[in-house]
């Protein structure tokens, strides 16, 4: 899939994100080793640390359908008329998915912009 098409599908999944407060509605779209695609968009909650971002929510679906070994392709997100890459909570889940070459998309100034794990978290932590 294209860099628009994923970021269009990860666009379509943000307009049912929970954001009340931010009213920052996030999606995301990752694509699985296996070839599936999963989904996620951020759910808020007024106790703001439980709030969960679109990235995590896509990918701990890939966990609770493939498993231990579910590992990402590649992985676009979008904030509807906002711009910016995963957080650093995401960047660091998404390291743990994804090999350091994966890429992620997002939109920078209206296009589509791919960094990889690695160009976006370079120091991630591990055991």
């Amino acid at each position: 899939m294209t860099s628009e098409e994923l970021l269009q599908i990860a666009s379509d999944v943000a307009a049912k994100a929970y954001a009340p407060y931010s009213k920052a509605h996030v999606g995301c779209v990752l694509i699985s080793a296996s070839g599936k695609l999963y989904t996620g968009c951020n759910v808020e909650n007024a106790s703001y640390g439980l709030t969960i971002c679109a990235e995590r929510n896509a990918i701990f679906a890939g966990v609770a359908a493939e498993g231990p070994a579910f590992r990402i392709q590649q992985l676009a997100v979008i904030a509807l008329g906002l711009e910016f890459p995963p957080c650093g909570a995401c960047r660091q889940v998404i390291a743990e998915f994804a090999a350091p070459e994966v890429p992620v998309i997002f939109l920078k100034n209206k296009q589509a912009a791919v960094l990889t794990v690695e160009q976006l978290l370079p120091a991630r932590f591990s055991f």
